[in-house]
């Protein structure tokens, strides 16, 4: 296929793409505010997603799926934050499983066959990389895979695991063995059938409430074979940790411009009732134009780098360090955009009922320097910074 016939039927797919996740935005905005009171799985939204295929949009086309870009999720990923951000964090994190089966089992045909099984039935895929006391670091486990011939187990304390309840499937990281230490880690695909799931915390949070992110004893067994082949070293890398947070930016980035547009109701609305005079904060909403326009392009620009670079520059500590770091500036950017368009609203913007509320944004977007802290990020790479040179120049 000629290279200008390719762009047509990638930009028609995309179009198709932002066409489909509009409707399930849409359902999931209806819902979005009782999915927050009662802390409940988005049911209703993620009806119209699985109608709409969108849940194997990653899937290649030789294996039934859409044969999608990263590119194409983060999109859908700012829509539904727009919309819902529980919805959209419970998307992007499937994604994101998706991403590493797609770019890191291709010569698996236990994995194809389960990238068949997700795409034929819309799998919806959950993650369990947190695991006892370790909190937010998914670069060490304490439970180990124990093989036993064919077969492989694990029992794991999963201190969250979002909508593990409502998932299909599940993929967990481990210690290679129990003599292994713990940053010596593999990943393993497990499909409902092959776990259990004991609730030993409730998800009862601030915000995120739809994403049911409560604490479980994981105990699992399958076969050998549902190992994924690559260690987990290199598919956190190359996929885990970069796709994680240029979704998870998208979503923050999302809400942020939920709640900029109920801002700029909110001064439309009082200018009308003012003849014309803007409100007092007005000037807020001009700050947070300018901080939603920072954070758009700062979540573009990462997402143009990611897309142009083969594997191996991946590993590269400058990108580790500019992609740990977009989910450091995002998501003070978007805290920063949220309390901006709450200053703007007003009191409006600060009560949690009415069409100017902005306070399920805020809620939401709080959590964002939280999931894997950026105290923790920021600390990691102290050592990166001690070895990168300041430039010379401004355009170096």
């Amino acid at each position: 296929m000629k290279a200008n016939a390719l762009s047509k039927v990638r930009g028609s797919r995309t179009n198709d793409l932002r066409v489909r996740a509009d409707a399930m935005a849409a359902v999931a905005a209806s819902n979005a505010d009782v999915v927050d009171r009662d802390a409940r799985f988005p049911t209703e939204a993620f009806r119209v997603g699985r109608e709409q295929r969108l849940l194997d949009m990653l899937v290649p086309v030789e294996l039934g799926g859409e044969g999608a870009s990263i590119s194409d999720v983060v999109d859908a990923c700012y829509v539904l934050g727009r919309a819902c951000a529980s919805t959209a964090m419970i998307f992007a994190m499937h994604q994101i499983m998706v991403a590493i089966l797609v770019r890191h089992v291709r010569n698996s045909p236990w994995h194809n066959r389960l990238l068949r099984r997700l795409s034929a039935d819309q799998l919806l895929l959950a993650s369990s990389t947190t695991d006892g006391q370790g909190g937010g670091d998914l670069r060490n486990s304490a439970c180990a895979v124990e093989r036993t011939g064919s077969r492989v187990s694990l029992t794991k304390t999963a201190t969250v695991v979002s909508y593990g309840a409502e998932a299909d499937g599940l993929l967990t990281t481990a210690r290679r063995s129990a003599d292994a230490p713990p940053s010596e880690q593999v990943l393993v695909a497990f499909v409902k059938e092959d776990y259990q799931l004991e609730r030993v915390i409730d998800w009862d949070a601030l915000g995120m409430r739809g994403t049911c992110s409560a604490g479980f004893k994981l105990t699992g067994e399958g076969e050998v074979k549902q190992l994924l082949p690559e260690p987990y070293q290199t598919i956190h890398a190359q996929t885990m940790m970069p796709v994680a947070h240029l979704t998870w930016s998208a979503v923050w980035a999302g809400i942020a411009a939920g709640a900029l547009e109920r801002a700029r109701q909110f001064v439309r609305s009082a200018a009308r009732h003012a003849n014309g005079q803007l409100p007092p904060a007005a000037a807020q909403l001009t700050r947070a134009t300018l901080s939603l326009r920072s954070l758009r392009g700062l979540v573009a620009s990462a997402l143009q780098k990611f897309e142009t670079m083969d594997r191996l520059e991946l590993e590269a500590l400058d990108f580790q360090t500019a992609m740990n770091l977009l989910k450091v500036n995002a998501s003070e950017l978007a805290v920063a955009t949220v309390m901006s368009c709450m200053q703007a609203c007003g009191i409006s913007g600060y009560r949690n009922d009415g069409e100017f509320s902005t306070a399920r944004h805020l809620r939401d977007v709080l959590s964002s320097s939280i999931m894997i802290s950026n105290d923790r990020i920021l600390a990691n790479a102290t050592r990166a910074s001690l070895l990168t040179e300041i430039p010379h120049l401004l355009r170096d």
